[in-house]
């Protein structure tokens, strides 16, 4: 066979075509799905919930959070008008509901209205926990240690950055009263049984 310059600068053009042979697979049985936990009522709850504080506050949330950490600010526009902004964990659990709420608490008291911000921080919780018996959201245990380490935290913060007198109400949170050693059931104190007039 006689090949030309055509044939040499493409040698494909020599190759037979490549052929797919179709295999068809069997057909799988679609596993029968399993009930949504939208569909419990505890989850409804927690949505109607959520839904619901939101609204009543005016809030928006930025951003949901995969840990159970939150964050609450505001910005305050030229024109005068207010952006209420959370970041949460997204309301699934009594952990994160509490975590959920104590973000919509700070806007709920106001930011600045106790001082000092560890104080504001206590406030937050009790509002939380309030809120949390509102909607029969149980309080377990781990919400009583995340509520604890939350304000031995923030009292510690304070003393960081050279707080000279402790409120009342936190003296619980402080050091030696807090050990870290002692479970939630023996550690914990709950913020809503102290007088949060203490001195500041």
């Amino acid at each position: 066979m006689t090949l030309t310059l055509w044939d040499m600068l493409t040698p494909g053009r020599l190759r037979k075509k490549r052929t797919r042979t179709r295999v068809d697979r069997p057909v799988v049985e679609a596993r029968r799905s399993q009930p949504r936990r939208a569909d419990s009522p505890a989850l409804r709850r927690y949505e109607t919930m959520q839904r619901e504080m939101l609204a009543r506050y005016n809030i928006r949330v930025r951003k949901w959070r995969s840990s159970t950490s939150g964050v609450a600010w505001q910005v305050t526009y030229t024109d005068g008008t207010v952006a209420r902004l959370i970041e949460s964990p997204r309301p699934r659990g009594p952990v994160s509901a509490a975590v959920f709420l104590h973000e919509i608490g700070h806007h709920a008291i106001g930011f600045g209205v106790y001082r000092p911000r560890c104080l504001e921080e206590l406030k937050a919780w009790c509002f939380s926990l309030d809120e949390m018996e509102k909607w029969d959201i149980a309080m377990t245990d781990r919400v009583r240690k995340r509520v604890h380490e939350s304000l031995v935290y923030a009292v510690d913060k304070a003393k960081r950055r050279g707080l000279k007198r402790l409120p009342v109400p936190l003296i619980p949170y402080a050091a030696p009263y807090a050990a870290s050693d002692r479970g939630p059931s023996t550690s914990w104190v709950d913020p809503r049984t102290s007088d949060a007039s203490g001195p500041s």
